[in-house]
């Protein structure tokens, strides 16, 4: 990954706050279209309307990545926020996974705890072509229409929607993160350092996947310590109330890769 990543997604991409009404509709097409079309987990049959959509969107936080060119969607993301009439509401996590690492658990406040929750990049924006089945992208299709230098940011796609949900975090007082994850988005986290915790034995939620959980802290602590360049990308370059030192700060910092900020 190049030094100044900001700058290298910057130019192809943008990270869109899915607020208003049209931007969430494109959320669901696309959850439709990469949950429904390209995987199979869900039944299409059950979204007459092609809009993949539940009861979680209304207390979630929603983020879309665009590509600049072609104006499509590439990914997005949701954070699920702990329920404010029923603060011991479950999650989805907990609705379809087995927790059984209850000390884990145990210190955490329901309050300042949401879920990452609909992580997915549309095929279209995927590295190798084994990687289609999955639902987080480590890379582009190697296909004519991108660039050699579009598609050595396509990496930057999945940590894009971790930005996001780091954002959407700190703007809503949420200090811990479930996520239900699979083996090849979990290995390359743990490579950048960021190492979620296993809370339960995998299971199949939308294809075999791990309940987990991370202290945002410890998350951006740890990426901090290994890999500055991916902490200055994951905080927007300490813009999110982050304390930690940057290391030869970039002139792309609160880069336009965030809109509506």
């Amino acid at each position: 990954m190049t030094t100044n990543i900001i700058a290298h997604f910057d130019e192809y991409f943008e990270m869109i706050p899915a607020t208003s009404a049209e931007l969430k509709n494109e959320v669901y097409k696309l959850r439709y279209q990469v949950y429904c079309i390209e995987n199979e987990f869900l039944n299409s049959e059950h979204y007459p309307d092609e809009l993949e959509v539940d009861d979680f969107d209304r207390q979630s936080i929603h983020y879309l990545i665009r590509h600049r060119k072609s104006g499509d969607y590439a990914a997005t993301t949701r954070l699920i926020l702990p329920g404010t009439d029923n603060p011991e509401k479950l999650f989805p996590l907990e609705l379809y996974c087995e927790i059984d690492n209850s000390g884990v658990m145990q210190p955490i406040n329901r309050e300042h705890l949401g879920e990452v929750s609909r992580f997915c990049v549309s095929k279209e924006f995927k590295k190798r072509k084994n990687e289609t089945h999955t639902l987080a992208a480590i890379g582009p299709d190697q296909q004519d229409y991108f660039t050699s230098d579009e598609r050595r940011a396509f990496p930057l796609i999945s940590l894009a929607l971790i930005a996001c949900v780091i954002k959407a975090s700190h703007e809503n007082d949420i200090r811990y993160l479930y996520a239900t994850m699979e083996r090849s988005l979990l290995q390359f986290l743990s490579a950048l350092g960021i190492n979620f915790i296993k809370i339960g034995p995998q299971g199949d939620y939308h294809g075999p996947r791990w309940p987990t959980v991370i202290k945002i802290t410890d998350l951006l602590d740890c990426v901090a310590e290994k890999k500055p360049n991916i902490w200055n990308f994951l905080t927007n370059e300490g813009s999110f109330g982050q304390t930690r030192p940057i290391e030869k700060p970039s002139k792309a910092a609160r880069s336009n890769s965030w809109v509506g900020t």
